[in-house]
């Protein structure tokens, strides 16, 4: 099945604590049906120091669910994405609007 988002896609939280919240997806795990998206689903994480970093408490952008998000349109809505054949290309195409992503 081809994937509705993909790294560097435009995406607005749907549900959960940062419903509402926009951001970029970093990385896309497709068989735990995970992405990260960079500002969403913050979490503190304890690291510890080596030679090359400090340590600490370190703010990290933990998975979200891929069915809690969705794309943004043009203008800034957001959309479910589609499908269509163009010039026998596979494009991925907004819902709302019908531009191709």
């Amino acid at each position: 099945m081809a994937a509705k988002l993909k790294k560097g896609d435009k995406v607005v939280v749907l549900t959960g604590k940062d419903k509402g919240k926009q951001g970029e997806i970093s990385a896309v795990f497709p068989k735990e049906n995970k992405a990260v998206v960079d500002g969403v689903n913050i979490a503190i994480r304890h690291q510890r120091q080596t030679q090359t970093s400090q340590g600490g408490r370190v703010a990290k952008a933990m998975p979200i669910d891929l069915s809690n998000l969705a794309l943004l349109d043009k203008n800034g809505k957001a959309t479910r994405v589609g499908f269509r054949v163009e010039d026998g290309k596979k494009v991925r195409f907004a819902k709302t609007t019908g531009d191709v992503i």
